[in-house]
């Protein structure tokens, strides 16, 4: 398969949401986009060649699974995670995001309590809200090796907040951890103590980066443990949310699934999609089978390109004064501290900071966590480059 990750694809002056942001910018030469989470990268070969047979069909009516769909991620889950699922349990979603608030709206009630913990993907706090829920959090801790948990703080606002849902990112976005086995354990035993429900969003289980370390062996991608997994116990208290769109670069085809093998669980979820969550359209479907059964190459390069890139941002950061940031284990997003630049310089916002000098980052109070940024290395290299060179103009280095 011929992979070319360096190849230049022009975004700008297009349909992307991500290089339009910064269309009108008046910063010489342009402002980098490396906010929003996609990449810049062609979808797979096979993605692409089973989208244009399925538009040379040439009918486009409607559409429900295909027996080949369902079997697409049955087999997947088995063969990379060795989690074997009944076809029925799965819930088609147009976008990982409406399943979130799907699960806000399918456990307890009105004025309930969802927990999350900060910093978070910011659909995690908007959700609850948005479904007449409240949210309860407790931050995660760091050290020098790495983004923590603080489970006592998290036991404690368990127990205050009586919240019936618990909101997992794993792997974490924006901090790039794979929770490890031993930490998975802990947050079901809290949830089978407060008698919680828990939805894993694992969207980012096709891009663990980091080669070893405190992640859990046991699947064939070298890391991810899918929280379900752990026992069927856990299982039948756990909504499962997954999608092709971060590993395979195609969230604008609008596919995902929650896997619920509860039944009673998966009837009620079922029910708060009703009238509000369309069917997912049939090019979605088609590309989600593809990516699923046909692009481990693809991602296999994938990985390797975006340890690269890693490697580039780590080292930039490093030598930039005030900026700090722990290893990233998973996704193409970098958390960045930039307290003590931004205290430091006087700066009260370090994302329109870095905009004013070419470089367009997400801004860590939508997750919770002012004073960060967040950067998206899923990009060519050479581009990547001129944003890392500004990132270090930028910070006096």
């Amino acid at each position: 398969m011929n992979i070319d990750f360096d190849a230049v694809i022009q975004r700008d002056n297009t349909d992307s949401a991500k290089w339009a942001r910064y269309s009108n910018s008046r910063y010489p030469g342009g402002v980098v986009p490396l906010w929003v989470a996609d990449m810049d990268f062609a979808a797979p070969q096979p993605v692409l060649a089973a989208l244009r047979q399925r538009i040379d069909h040439g009918v486009f009516g409607y559409n429900q699974p295909t027996a080949s769909q369902i079997d697409a991620v049955v087999t997947y889950l088995a063969r990379k995670f060795d989690w074997l699922i009944e076809p029925d349990w799965i819930v088609w979603l147009p976008g990982l995001v409406s399943g979130l608030n799907v699960a806000c709206r399918a456990v307890g009630a009105a004025g309930d309590a969802v927990f999350t913990a900060t910093p978070i993907y910011p659909p995690f706090l908007s959700a609850p809200e948005f479904s007449g829920r409240r949210v309860a959090s407790a931050p995660l801790v760091c050290d020098s090796a790495g983004w923590l948990w603080d489970f006592p703080t998290v036991d404690a606002v368990l127990k205050t907040s009586q919240a019936k849902l618990f909101l997992l990112c794993h792997p974490h976005n924006p901090t790039g951890r794979v929770w490890n086995e031993d930490e998975l354990w802990q947050i079901a035993l809290l949830a089978e103590k407060h008698d919680m429900v828990v939805c894993s969003d694992e969207i980012h289980n096709g891009l663990i980066l980091a080669p070893s370390g405190r992640r859990p062996e046991g699947s064939p991608l070298g890391g991810h443990r899918l929280f379900a997994a752990l026992s069927p116990e856990i299982a039948a208290r756990t909504i499962t949310l997954m999608a092709p769109s971060k590993t395979f670069n195609i969230p604008a085809l609008g596919c995902a699934f929650a896997i619920i093998p509860d039944s009673r669980l998966r009837h009620g979820f079922g029910n708060a999609m009703h009238g509000i969550v369309p069917h997912v359209n049939a090019l979605g479907m088609v590309a989600t089978e593809a990516a699923l059964t046909l692009c481990d190459d693809w991602q296999a390069a994938l990985l390797d390109y975006l340890r690269g890139n890693l490697r580039a941002v780590e080292r930039a950061v490093a030598v930039a004064p005030g900026l700090d940031m722990r290893p990233v284990e998973a996704t193409y997003l970098a958390w960045i501290d930039a307290r003590q630049f931004a205290a430091e310089h006087g700066i009260d916002n370090p994302s329109r900071y870095f905009e004013q000098h070419g470089l367009g980052l997400s801004d860590g109070a939508d997750f919770g966590a002012p004073g960060f940024v967040r950067l998206n290395f899923g990009t060519r290299r050479a581009l990547l480059d001129e944003a890392l060179a500004r990132l270090r103009q930028a910070t006096g280095c």
